[in-house]
């Protein structure tokens, strides 16, 4: 029994006074309840809310090499959603051996197939946050097509859809796309509609990190509400931006196209973090044609003085053709921050333009030189976006809330590279910068954003409000005191301001210490059978 909070409960209402009452792994009561419980907990000037759901999650790796996943659990987020473009499943064995390849500081075996296979094991593991997943678009096109720059065959195209299909029936909660990535790059528009279809028969939806967030954004948004339109499907853009700063005055204008299509019927929402740097791989600066066929035909292309020295050139040109996030950030904004290669970690924590400096070399001759000698893409952090824009989505009331991170802790393995700073403070950050310090979002209307808004896009099953019934995903804070710590030079430190977190009524958190309970569960999509 959680006594005397000031009850948030996700509607968007306005918060009271009150009780909740759990029983089992649900919430048995709202409100002035009445009785004793057997544990009975006073939070008088704490805030009582839904647990957060993060609907842009990389813990796909994290939660294999530890399950607390403390670096979300300490920010009150019970629900991790992956499959951003890729996914751990359907996998034929050459994606296995190509995943455990690239297998950077976490290494594990790839002992299941399909995506509700590997779900099972995480559960079975033992995790303290509950997933879910998408099935990742440029999955199914690997598994079918491979890597190679091509449209689809039609019988290519009917064994895609058979495998959404299927990973729908497993419990995905749609198709997610990652537009700027090789293979997912490749899939035209008609081959995104014939996949969201299969998804939107299962009640899913399709969610995209668009084709472009830089100068060409307007138009990946159009053809975001395109898919939305053709297929019959609930869509989301993940981590909405405008990216580099050529793009920057193009975001208010991609607002009003996303709000036009809302109220036209379109049913269309997005995500975002509460930070203004993106995270990725210095794949991001390199154009689609040099990363074609996979991993190691890249690496090979990048040792012929030829070949680098057109991507040289490309690197530098303000195009369309592709979302070149060289142009829009600069070496000087480019921050290194994970390798394989024990070598290169030296490197780890520095920007770019000075690892150049360094070694004597271009900052273009270095970032492909980085890629051959680590034979990864390369973990960065991009200084690519305006503080002022994130302002403007944070107030929007059709977005919610990723991290774009693993759910990780700060030692062991963890230590060997540095996350974005989101990894520990995405949530947090928003209650402290954005509710509480520049009132940009009352708390009622965070709560629902990061909670129920999302549980309500995916139709997450009895989650995301403070109900009578639903699974008892709770979370005490201080509205007063929570805060992020995270930092981009310091970004392992755990947010701070969250005294309880229960997920699926068990306590994974009590007064403010992790209990190692890990009562995390497996979540499955609309589709599920």
């Amino acid at each position: 029994m959680l006594r005397n909070g000031l009850v948030v409960d996700g509607s968007g209402g306005a918060p009271y006074r009150g009780d909740v009452a759990i029983k089992g792994d649900r919430i048995a009561a709202v409100g002035a309840v009445a009785g004793h419980g057997r544990d009975e907990i006073d939070v008088r000037g704490q805030a009582i809310t839904p647990g957060f759901v993060n609907m842009l999650s990389w813990a796909t790796e994290s939660l294999i090499a530890d399950g607390r996943g403390l670096s979300d659990l300490a920010q009150g987020v019970t629900v991790e959603i992956f499959g951003e473009g890729s996914s751990m499943g359907p996998l034929n064995d050459r994606m296995k051996a190509e995943m455990t390849k690239s297998q950077v500081d976490i290494h594990y075996a790839i002992t299941w197939t399909t995506l509700r296979e590997y779900l099972e094991m995480l559960q079975h593991k033992g995790i303290t946050l509950n997933v879910g997943s998408f099935v990742g678009a440029a999955t199914v096109r690997d598994y079918v097509v491979g890597q190679d720059n091509r449209v689809a065959t039609a019988e290519e195209l009917a064994q895609m859809r058979a495998l959404v299909r299927r990973a729908m029936a497993d419990g995905a909660f749609g198709v997610g796309a990652a537009l700027i990535y090789v293979p997912g790059t490749f899939a035209t528009t008609d081959e995104l509609v014939e996949l969201s279809r299969e998804a939107a028969a299962a009640g899913g939806m399709y969610i995209a990190h668009i084709r472009n967030e830089g100068t060409r954004l307007l138009a990946a948004v159009d053809e975001t509400i395109d898919i939305s339109r053709r297929a019959g499907i609930r869509a989301e853009i993940y981590h909405f931006k405008a990216g580099g700063k050529p793009a920057w005055p193009l975001l208010p204008d991609a607002i009003a196209r996303i709000e036009q299509a809302r109220a036209a019927g379109v049913s269309i929402s997005a995500n975002m973090y509460t930070y203004p740097a993106a995270a990725t791989g210095l794949d991001a600066v390199m154009p689609p044609w040099v990363r074609e066929g996979g991993e190691d035909k890249w690496f090979a292309r990048l040792k012929d003085p030829a070949i680098r020295a057109r991507v040289a050139k490309e690197m530098n040109e303000l195009t369309d053709a592709w979302d070149n996030m060289w142009v829009g950030t600069g070496p000087d904004g480019i921050l290194l921050v994970s390798f394989k290669n024990p070598a290169l970690k030296k490197y780890t924590g520095k920007r770019l333009s000075d690892v150049a400096k360094e070694l004597g070399k271009s900052p273009e001759e270095t970032a492909m030189d980085l890629v051959v000698e680590d034979q990864t893409r390369v973990g960065a952090i991009y200084f690519s976006q305006s503080e002022d824009n994130v302002r403007k989505v944070v107030a929007l009331p059709w977005v919610s809330f990723g991290s774009d991170e693993g759910a990780e802790e700060p030692e062991g393995v963890f230590l060997m590279s540095k996350p974005h700073p989101r990894a520990y403070g995405n949530i947090a950050r928003l209650f402290a910068r954005y509710v509480r310090d520049e009132h940009r979002v009352t708390l009622q209307e965070a709560v629902r954003r990061a909670a129920a808004l999302p549980a309500a896009n995916l139709k997450l099953d009895h989650r995301g409000t403070l109900r009578a019934g639903n699974f008892a995903d709770v979370v005490v804070l201080d509205p007063a005191t929570i805060q992020d710590h995270a930092t981009f030079d310091q970004p392992q430190q755990l947010a701070t301001g969250v005294a309880h977190v229960f997920v699926n009524g068990v306590p994974e958190i009590r007064n403010g210490s992790y209990t190692g309970a890990k009562a995390g569960r497996a979540l499955y999509g609309p589709g599920m059978r």
